[in-house]
């Protein structure tokens, strides 16, 4: 198992997705490593998987760290 992407599970992200030639920001948190999917929450309760091979980057969401 592909084990790059555990340190982010249950972590607020931003995954750089690339969807042909368009490259999308998607914020969520990082809930499963499913093999070749990502299964992240994005918004309350709406869960998507991505598949790994259109994630070109992940990194901590900043924006999650600010208080509301």
């Amino acid at each position: 198992m592909d084990t790059a992407y555990q340190p982010w599970i249950g972590q607020a992200v931003v995954l750089q997705v690339a969807l042909g030639d368009v490259k999308v920001p998607l914020r969520g948190r990082l809930l499963m490593d499913g093999g070749e999917t990502l299964r992240m929450r994005i918004g309350d309760g709406w869960d998507v998987d991505i598949y790994k091979n259109m994630v070109l980057a992940v990194e901590e969401d900043a924006m999650a760290l600010i208080p509301a």
